[in-house]
């Protein structure tokens, strides 16, 4: 059965490994891309993510694996006969050609007739929404408009795989987060399979429709933004997307439906079992979003703690707290501003008590 045959496999890596004498860049690694999909590559500086689409794109030669594209293996094709197109971060547009020339280069270096050279920029410049701006040059255009000519230029091509390296990193905050959904409207629009690298979580959040979690040449994790976030497979993803807390323990229960572990601040009960083997050593992942904070006693069974409040920090939608815990570790905590009142009653030295639901915390094991 050819990788094709499932939509789930139009992007096939098969333990793909990169060397660079004797550091090892891209370790095994194995992914399925589905067809039309935009899949993020997600990890700190130095974790392969970038390595692991220039090889995609053919600019680096993999040591060892397959690369499969519509079935067909793809690893020894040099970048030029590869029905792909890769947008940097720098976005590469020619400063001395206008908007319209900068989209229509790619098209008149294979010599299309020109007729289909005027529709194909023309489409694709209403695409992006710049049609009035065809004369200008790069210069005068802003830094989210240039990086929309440049994915004009990428797509005028029409690749069947579209790689994007760190695409918003050039944008400030603000603008980063317009240029997502723009983006993603876009790709969408024109059906076109995407593979993006970012070390930014909440891009990849936004914009990805499954995301690998990559570390030290590794893919760690790959699931759709809320499996990542919400049921993280070990300590580094947990850490790594979103802030969490995790309290070290040992197993005490463990039944098909729910377990608890004896940690530093008590016992711990968590709304799922692990299969594992009582006293063995746990870690409890618990977002801070996920605890609740009073300094009145709630009637709640399980997960009620104590402690004493060290930190306040307000961010306007939500106020953050430190809490020390009875066994002195930090447990951040964060309540949303969900109306137009006044700063929480609780403040700093005051005794508080927090908790959170059996289903609100993971079961990290080792």
């Amino acid at each position: 059965m050819s990788a094709h045959a499932d939509n789930a496999g139009y992007l096939v890596t098969e333990k793909l490994v990169k060397r660079f004498d004797e550091a090892l860049a891209v370790d095994e690694v194995s992914l399925s891309i589905r067809q039309g999909e935009i899949f993020a590559l997600l990890g700190s500086s130095g974790c392969g993510k970038s390595t692991l689409l220039r090889m995609l794109a053919g600019f680096e030669a993999p040591t060892s694996g397959r690369i499969l594209l519509g079935g067909q293996d793809i690893a020894k094709f040099p970048p030029y006969k590869r029905p792909i197109n890769m947008m940097f971060q720098s976005y590469a547009l020619f400063p001395h050609l206008d908007i319209w020339e900068n989209v229509a280069f790619g098209l008149k270096r294979e010599g299309l007739p020109k007729d289909e050279i005027r529709q194909r920029v023309g489409e694709m410049l209403d695409l992006v929404q710049l049609g009035a701006y065809a004369k200008r040059k790069p210069h005068q255009l802003s830094g989210g408009q240039q990086q929309r000519v440049a994915l004009a230029r990428s797509l005028a091509k029409r690749p069947k795989l579209l790689l994007l390296d760190e695409p918003l990193g050039a944008l400030d905050k603000k603008l980063r987060e317009q240029t997502q959904f723009e983006l993603v409207n876009i790709i969408e629009k024109v059906g076109v399979t995407c593979v993006m690298v970012t070390h930014d979580q909440e891009e990849a959040m936004t914009m990805a429709s499954r995301i690998a979690v990559m570390s030290k040449g590794r893919v760690l994790q790959v699931g759709t933004p809320e499996e990542v976030y919400e049921h993280p497979a070990n300590r580094f993803v947990a850490d790594f997307i979103g802030n969490v807390n995790i309290f070290e323990g040992r197993l005490s229960v463990d039944e098909h439906d729910h377990c608890a572990a004896v940690t530093g601040i008590g016992e711990i009960r968590v709304g799922h079992g692990v299969s594992g083997t009582l006293n063995m050593p746990v870690g409890i992942a618990v977002r801070p979003e996920k605890i609740q904070i009073s300094k009145v006693r709630p009637n709640v069974a399980a997960n009620l703690f104590t402690g004493k409040v060290k930190e306040i920090a307000y961010f306007g939608s939500y106020n953050s707290f430190i809490v020390l815990a009875t066994d002195g570790s930090r447990v951040k905590i964060t309540e949303a501003n969900t109306s137009h009142q006044e700063l929480s009653n609780i403040t700093w030295e005051d005794d508080v008590y927090f908790w959170w639901g059996d289903r609100s915390a993971v079961v990290l094991r080792g």
